[in-house]
């Protein structure tokens, strides 16, 4: 089926563990989101919007350590963001495909993880441009996969290509099309367009490996179902994850950047 929803076809927010696997994808890239939005200037006086927030992670950088006057964060469901009391950081539920939000006005507008999993990821990219400012920034980031094809270990790679393929098939995720994200910002109408991709290493103990091994035990029912993988070449995978042997390059992300013409 296609047009199902996270959170609800996959990755349930109530199911044990899914917090912390979130937690995991943002100990792999917080510090690579912190250092671009550093070097745009964030700060004080800046109004922000964090678009998907999850548990939190970026909202709260921004509110806490960035300093800026104004953080808001926006999910559907925020719950796991917990701002600390007397913080400049407040959330908003809604649902970034309904035409009929509109949160502001924002000096930045940060939306990480979330645009490959929407099919109507045009229209929502245009909304978000929308809600920039004159000289505000918008910065998007999603997973970029220029590696998977090419690991030489068997099982990893048929592990991850399943995953690619059952996150399609049941929620629309679409990680194809992430490296046209200049020309799409260009088009938008916004100046002083950049890119940047990081491809972080698999080894034991980082972040982005324990991310990946939660991401498919979450999924495991999906990915064994049909037929496509076995329960045997799961286990393969996921033993590789844990071995010294371990030797590949995870799927990325690839941030690209904007700002709205202004004063």
């Amino acid at each position: 089926m296609e047009g199902g929803h996270y959170g609800e076809d996959l990755f349930p927010p109530d199911r044990a563990g899914e917090a912390e696997r979130i937690d995991y994808g943002a100990l792999a890239y917080d510090a690579v989101s912190r250092a671009r939005l550093a070097a745009l200037g964030v700060g004080p006086g800046w109004r922000c919007l964090d678009v998907g927030a999850g548990t939190g992670t970026i909202s709260r950088w921004l509110a806490e350590e960035a300093g800026a006057d104004e953080v808001l964060a926006l999910d559907r469901d925020p719950r796991f963001v917990r701002p600390a009391q007397d913080s400049v950081l407040r959330t908003m539920t809604g649902d970034i495909t309904d035409p009929a939000l509109d949160p502001g006005r924002f000096d930045l507008v940060h939306c990480r993880f979330v645009l490959m999993h929407l099919p109507q990821h045009a229209e929502v990219l245009a909304r978000l441009a929308g809600w920039v400012a004159p000289g505000g920034w918008l910065v998007v980031g999603d997973a970029l996969d220029l590696t998977t094809a090419d690991s030489p270990h068997t099982a990893y790679r048929r592990v991850m290509e399943a995953m690619w393929q059952v996150l399609r098939d049941t929620i629309g995720t679409d990680v194809t099309w992430m490296t046209d994200y200049p020309h799409i910002l260009s088009r938008l109408g916004l100046a002083d367009v950049g890119a940047e991709v990081v491809l972080p290493p698999l080894t034991v103990d980082a972040p982005i490996t324990a991310f990946w091994k939660n991401t498919w035990l979450s999924m495991r029912d999906a990915l064994e179902s049909g037929g496509a993988l076995t329960a045997s070449e799961l286990d393969e995978a996921l033993d590789y994850l844990s071995s010294p042997s371990l030797a590949d390059l995870s799927p990325g992300l690839i941030t690209a950047w904007g700002r709205r013409p202004g004063p």
